[in-house]
């Protein structure tokens, strides 16, 4: 992640007056966690108005996500605890998010089918975290990042989230997060298969 991303540039606007306050960047993790997994509770109730709910709260969770990095990078406050700790926290709430808005959508056309192919694209979430942090446990942090273009980041395409949500979208959003999240996490032990296995890359 490039960090100067459009997402960046905003939330950096609102975490600046922080710098100096007892609010530290893992405050900002913390809520991050907090709001993702209502968001995710949002979606598993399986009400129209629900889910738009929990749209809305997991939007604020993104933008936390960026923000405590940020406050850590403005207030010379980073760490490698608070950075694995960003990361267990990001992939966490965007693993649970899936199943969550599967199981929300049990009475919709697909039926469970719908929870079993959230809870396929949140193994594969979890399993994309797990290569993560094993290529940072051999190379150092940010070992595993990809870098975007044009002010976004592969990171920013979780913001499809609610946007697919909002516009009656969720089985749409379901079919593709069964697809892809597993078809990224094999492009991912693919990419960096041989650093995974401690060979020179």
């Amino acid at each position: 992640m490039s960090h100067d991303t459009w997402i960046h540039r905003v939330v950096r606007v609102g975490v600046r007056p922080l710098v100096g306050t007892p609010i530290t960047p893992n405050h900002l993790t913390t809520l991050r966690l907090v709001t993702g997994l209502a968001a995710a509770a949002a979606f598993a109730v399986g009400d129209p108005a629900w889910r738009a709910w929990g749209g809305a709260m997991f939007v604020f969770s993104v933008l936390l996500d960026r923000a405590d990095g940020e406050l850590a990078r403005l207030g010379g406050a980073s760490s490698a605890w608070g950075h694995k700790y960003d990361l267990v926290a990001d992939a966490l709430c965007n693993a649970l998010v899936f199943p969550a808005i599967g199981l929300g959508l049990r009475d919709g056309s697909m039926g469970l089918w719908a929870a079993v192919m959230g809870a396929v694209a949140g193994v594969a979430i979890a399993v994309i975290l797990t290569l993560t942090l094993r290529l940072e446990s051999l190379e150092g942090e940010r070992a595993a990042e990809l870098q975007g273009r044009a002010g976004f980041d592969p990171d920013d395409a979780v913001l499809l989230v609610p946007v697919f949500i909002w516009l009656g979208w969720a089985e749409g959003l379901i079919a593709a997060a069964f697809v892809g999240a597993p078809g990224f996490a094999i492009y991912m032990f693919l990419k960096f298969r041989r650093r995974l296995s401690g060979e020179a890359g």
